[in-house]
């Protein structure tokens, strides 16, 4: 079985500034972790933090980009190895950029989630990309 991870957020900010945040790797990694993403259908990159013991994650996201709709959608596998060398999580993330008045809807959908996976991890990720984002609209706010 699979669980999701499914949030929703309103910036009063043009879509396309939410893409750059999104697909940019100096903007995202201020909000999300060093990386090398390129917004390229097929392009293997990273996301890079310090291991996590206690989740036993250690600390690389590798990532492959499925899907670029410039300015509206852009997905990507998101798996993560255990300290002891093997893949702890294969998932997707996905984004969807909504132009709204006055604004834009962003939601996230971090599925594929296999409920055998430690509760702490998923409750992170469900937390992390919530506090992420809270991030990205600080930054948002500064240009």
């Amino acid at each position: 079985m699979q669980r999701e991870i499914n949030q929703q957020w309103f910036f009063p900010h043009a879509p396309e500034k939410i893409w750059d945040y999104l697909t940019k790797p100096e903007l995202l990694s201020q909000w999300v972790m060093e990386n090398d993403i390129k917004p390229i259908p097929g392009h293997n990159f990273s996301f890079r933090t310090k291991p996590i013991p206690q989740m036993n994650l250690d600390g690389i996201f590798h990532c492959e980009v499925l899907e670029v709709v410039p300015n509206r959608k852009l997905s990507y596998t998101w798996n993560c190895g255990s300290g002891d060398g093997s893949m702890l999580l294969s998932s997707i993330v996905q984004w969807t950029i909504t132009p709204k008045e006055q604004g834009t809807e962003l939601v996230l959908k971090h599925y594929g989630l296999q409920t055998e996976l430690n509760e702490i991890i998923y409750n992170g990720m469900d937390s992390g990309w919530a506090g992420n984002v809270k991030k990205m609209l600080g930054f948002l706010n500064q240009d």
